[in-house]
């Protein structure tokens, strides 16, 4: 009896001494809390759905500095009146409303093969309102079918009204202000952000062949926190007219590398063109920010694969196009790339590495979405083998890819 009543003195004063320390003082115990906080790096894992290609997740390590809570990379939903695939495919009864205030945006990425693309869409879709296109200006207006207000924000509808090429970072904080100033004020739209991948290395070879006959695309703004980027040329004069592979590679501020990831990436997560970030740092926010982003839009598309983004396209907005996309592969980077000697080829890869990492992403991405359309669709072996063949349309723009996609006039 006596040892049990040792016992419980024991336990009443260690109850004493235990509810001091944490109630008396707190200050002391947030001190070790903070401690633990910052002393090793915050890992943050952003899971993608899985699919027949076995998407992994995406793992990101933040610093002790806090990067996650200066940005909203992973919060995408909340850009004003965007909608993401998840939107569209959780709800059965879908439908992308040209009628009421849906807005397609797309987002052109240089040699992708998006200025034949933004054609199909200004020319080739099945609409009750065609879009009208004036024959010696690059424009059509692209109008719904009850009044004049725009239905898609590309190029060749209301051009460059974000700057040339505009990236994810300069789009979602213009596209409804300029739409504004067309339209006016107090339309509460909705956004479908919509693009094109390319293979990294065709992609690059391609954008290198187009510099070396002397485009510059110097009226992109590179807009970004606020302020327009003040980036470095490559080159004295003009235009870069005449560069070679080494010289095109060498230049540190060649914005042809890794250019998908930037142009979809938010820039302001990584303070922008300006960073106080380590290199490595910035490249892994910024791919994971492009992987999210590529996640979240309603529509992307492979340039290696026409039939499917045809498919995938028509099936996820309720569009038709009056033309087959065709499959064209003999193009000028193809033949440069056969050009390249082994050392060349890595040195290619290893500055784009960002980019193949994100196109292997979006090329399984890309297949789970088309396997889950295809699965739905009972008369999907019909439609896919007739893709493009409308009764009621009998003209459409004819396909020529090296015209397109190696355009030697065109800087834009």
């Amino acid at each position: 009896m006596q040892e049990t009543v040792w016992i419980c003195a024991f336990l009443v004063l260690t109850g004493i001494v235990y509810v001091g320390y944490f109630v008396g003082y707190p200050d002391h115990v947030r001190a070790l809390s903070n401690q633990r906080e910052i002393k090793g790096p915050a890992r943050v894992t952003e899971s993608f759905p899985a699919g027949p290609a076995a998407l992994s997740s995406v793992s990101i390590e933040f610093d002790k500095n806090g990067l996650l809570s200066v940005h909203p990379a992973f919060k995408l939903q909340s850009i004003q009146g965007s909608l993401g695939y998840d939107d569209i495919f959780a709800n059965d009864t879908f439908q992308f409303d040209i009628n009421a205030h849906d807005v397609m945006v797309f987002l052109h990425i240089q040699k992708t093969g998006g200025t034949l693309f933004g054609k199909h869409l200004v020319r080739d879709l099945d609409l009750q309102r065609p879009c009208s296109c004036q024959r010696r200006r690059k424009r059509c207006f692209c109008f719904r079918p009850n009044r004049n207000e725009n239905w898609l924000f590309s190029r060749y509808s209301t051009g460059w009204k974000c700057g040339l090429h505009a990236d994810w970072t300069e789009l979602t904080g213009c596209v409804d202000m300029e739409l504004n100033k067309i339209e006016g004020e107090g339309i509460k739209r909705r956004y479908f952000y919509i693009t094109i991948i390319r293979d990294p290395v065709a992609r690059y070879l391609s954008e290198f062949r187009h510099v070396q006959r002397g485009a510059t695309w110097r009226g992109a703004r590179h807009w970004c926190g606020g302020t327009q980027a003040n980036i470095p040329q490559c080159y004295n004069g003009p235009s870069w007219q005449g560069v070679t592979l080494e010289q095109f590679m060498a230049c540190p501020y060649n914005l042809g590398s890794n250019r998908q990831t930037r142009m979809l990436a938010d820039l302001s997560i990584v303070g922008c063109y300006n960073s106080s970030l380590s290199s490595a740092d910035r490249d892994r926010l910024m791919l994971a920010s492009a992987k999210h982003n590529l996640q979240f839009m309603p529509f992307f598309m492979l340039t290696e694969y026409q039939k499917v983004g045809q498919y995938s396209f028509e099936e996820t907005f309720g569009m038709r196009f009056a033309i087959a996309f065709e499959q064209h592969n003999a193009t000028l980077s193809a033949a440069t790339m056969a050009m390249l000697s082994t050392d060349q080829l890595d040195a290619v890869r290893r500055l784009n590495s960002l980019d193949l990492e994100l196109y292997e992403f979006a090329k399984n991405l890309a297949f789970q979405r088309f396997k889950r359309l295809r699965d739905r669709d009972p008369y999907f072996v019909q439609r896919f083998q007739h893709l493009g063949e409308l009764p009621s349309r009998q003209s459409a723009t004819e396909f020529n890819w090296d015209s397109v996609i190696e355009d030697t006039t065109d800087n834009e």
